[in-house]
C-alpha cells in the first residue's frame, strides 16, 4: 500500500511541472528569461545633482550690548552699504551708565587732587623736620593708588561710550540681507544673531553628495541662461550630515559672475578620476534593494544567485557600484526583484 502512495506522490510532482494548452497537449513549464548584460570598469565617478548659488561669505550680523531694539532700518532681502544703519537699541541704559562712568571719573579726579596736596604739605613738614621721610612715603604711595583709580576711571568712562556707540547696529561690508530675524520691541543679547548679510563678490555653489562619497575636486555647473561655469571645490563639511547622511561642499566659481542671483539653482557635474578597480557600471535596472543592502544578479550553471555591492553614484540610466567581480561578468539587467536565490532561468544576451 505503502509502494502505491509514493509512487502516486511521484507522478502528482512531475505533473506539477507541465500544463495542458488549449488543444490538450501536456506542455512542461519553462524558466523565466532574464536578459543578461556585461558589466563594466569605469575610472570616471559622475554626480548630476542640483546646487545652489551661495555668497563666499556668509556673515551673522549681532550686537556687541545688549538692550532692546528701538528700531529696524532695513528687511530681508535688502542690498545695504557699507556703514548703513539697520538696527538702533534704546540707549537710556547705557546713557546712564556713561553718566556713571564720568561720575566716577570726577571723583578719581578730585581724590588725586586731594592725594597730591596732602603729599606737599607733608613735604613742607619734612623740610622742617616736623615729620619723618617715612610718612612721606606713605603719602607718595596714596598719591600713586589715587593717580590708578584715575586711569581706571577714565579708562572706564571710555568703554561705557564706546558701548554707547554700539547701541547703532551698522554693515561692515556691503551686500544681500538674506535673513532679518530682529523685531522692534526684542530684548537681544550680546552676539545674538539679527540678521544675515551675504557679502557682495565672489560666488560658490552648494552641493549636497551621498555618504559614500566625497566631492570630487572639479565640476561645471549649467545656469539658467545656458552658459556653463567650471567649478573647483573650495570647501568640504569636516562630517556627514548624520541625518540626511549627505556630504556639504561648496565649489568656487572659477569665472568672474558675480551676479548670479542669490539662491538660485543650478544643474551641477561633478566627476573625478579614480584608480580603483572595482568601479563598475550597471544598469540602474540591476540594482535589487530588500532592505538588507544593495545586490545585483548573475547566472551560475542556470540558476540566479545575488551578489552584495556597495552603490558609488546614480545617474539617469546607470549606476556606479563596488563588487567583489571581475570585469566582463554577465548579470540580470531586468526584473531583479522578482528573483529568488538558486532560481532556475533562461538567459538572453541584450
Amino acid at each position: 500500500m505503502s509502494n502505491k502512495i509514493i509512487f502516486s506522490l511521484l507522478i502528482v510532482l512531475l505533473l506539477s511541472g507541465c500544463f495542458e494548452n488549449d488543444s490538450g497537449t501536456i506542455v512542461q513549464k519553462q524558466p523565466p528569461l532574464v536578459r543578461l548584460v556585461t558589466i563594466q570598469t569605469d575610472g570616471k565617478v559622475l554626480h548630476s545633482l542640483s546646487g545652489t548659488i551661495r555668497a563666499r561669505y556668509e556673515t551673522p550680523i549681532a550686537f556687541q550690548v545688549g538692550g532692546r531694539i528701538l528700531t529696524r532700518d532695513i528687511d530681508a532681502g535688502q542690498h545695504v552699504a557699507s556703514g548703513q544703519l539697520l538696527f538702533s537699541l534704546d540707549p537710556r541704559d547705557l546713557n546712564e551708565t556713561v553718566n556713571a562712568a564720568r561720575a566716577q571719573l570726577a571723583s578719581a579726579d578730585a581724590a588725586l587732587a586731594t592725594a597730591r596736596s596732602e603729599l606737599e604739605r607733608q613735604k613742607k613738614l619734612v623740610a622742617e623736620n616736623l615729620i619723618s621721610q617715612f610718612e612721606i612715603e606713605r603719602f607718595e604711595l596714596a598719591e600713586r593708588a589715587a593717580d590708578s583709580q584715575r586711569d581706571a576711571a577714565k579708562a572706564s568712562l571710555k568703554q561705557a561710550q564706546i558701548a554707547r556707540a554700539y547701541a547703532e547696529l551698522q554693515t561692515k561690508q556691503s551686500g544681500i540681507l538674506i535673513e532679518v530675524s530682529g523685531e522692534p520691541g526684542q530684548v537681544v543679547s550680546i552676539g545674538q544673531t539679527v540678521a544675515v548679510l551675504a557679502q557682495d563678490g565672489k560666488r560658490d555653489v552648494e552641493v549636497f553628495l551621498p555618504d559614500s562619497s566625497r566631492p570630487p575636486h572639479a565640476g561645471k555647473a549649467k545656469l539658467d541662461d545656458g552658459n556653463e561655469v567650471d567649478l573647483e571645490l573650495r570647501e568640504i563639511a569636516g562630517a556627514a550630515d548624520p541625518l540626511s547622511r549627505t556630504w556639504r561642499a561648496r565649489y568656487r566659481i572659477t569665472s568672474i559672475n558675480n551676479n548670479l542671483p542669490l539662491g538660485s539653482i543650478v544643474q551641477v557635474q561633478l566627476s573625478s578620476d579614480t584608480d580603483e578597480k572595482d568601479l563598475l557600471v550597471v544598469p540602474l535596472g540591476a540594482l535589487d534593494e530588500r532592505g538588507d543592502g544593495a545586490r545585483i544578479w548573475r547566472v551560475i550553471d542556470g540558476h540566479a544567485e545575488p551578489v552584495s555591492i556597495q552603490v558609488v553614484g546614480l545617474d539617469a540610466e546607470q549606476a556606479r557600484i563596488r563588487a567583489e567581480l571581475p570585469a566582463e561578468t554577465r548579470i540580470i539587467a531586468l526584473g531583479t526583484h522578482l528573483l529568488t536565490p538558486g532560481m532556475a532561468v533562461r538567459t538572453q544576451e541584450q
